[in-house]
């Protein structure tokens, strides 16, 4: 990684060699966990967890394919707990072995939402896997069965995350300026 990060980056939290040891690490287990099943679906939730997603599915061994999700918050705040589906799956899951893939659980709402919805849809299993979890103690409990990084509660861009929609193909997760959002 450069000794220099990008300007709007107060620190580099999680370097790019430590993400893609511990992508390896969740592949292991994973394959580790659906060696007997005959085809895991991956859903990756848009657009933050593509990064992860695309490395995670090239590290697994077991037969797998691939889907993806959108989901957006309405009312006046990322932070309502409401979500509201913008790109949805292209099958069905019934009977289908599901791993949710996020790029990160911060309230813990749209994880919470994204699991009732599938669960609701009759696959044999559903777990999730989620590159980092903050550090919130007003945070929803919801399970994350595969989980990367825990975190503190620091605004976080990089490898998928992002402000506004940018710094998300930084290689390594890097906490940002306080001055950048606010």
């Amino acid at each position: 990684m450069s000794a220099n990060p990008h300007p709007d980056i107060e620190r580099v939290l999680i370097d790019a060699d430590s993400i893609q040891q511990r992508v390896a690490e969740l592949a292991a287990e994973i394959d580790r966990d659906y060696a007997d099943k005959p085809r895991l679906l991956l859903v990756g939730v848009l657009k933050g967890a593509f990064i992860f997603l695309s490395d995670l599915c090239r590290a697994l061994t077991v037969p797998h394919a691939v889907d993806f999700m959108a989901v957006s918050s309405y009312g006046m705040t990322a932070t309502s707990g409401a979500v509201r589906i913008v790109l949805d799956l292209r099958m069905p899951i019934e009977g289908m072995h599901v791993l949710l893939v996020e790029d990160i659980v911060d309230s813990g709402h749209t994880l919470h939402y994204l699991q009732q919805v599938l669960a609701s849809r009759g696959p044999a299993s559903l777990r999730t896997c989620a590159l980092s979890r903050k550090q919130r103690p007003e945070a929803m409990s919801v399970p994350v069965d595969y989980l990367g990084f825990t975190i503190p509660d620091v605004w976080v861009v990089g490898y998928g995350l992002d402000y506004a929609d940018t710094h998300r193909t930084l290689p390594y997760i890097g906490v940002l300026k306080p001055e950048v959002y606010r």
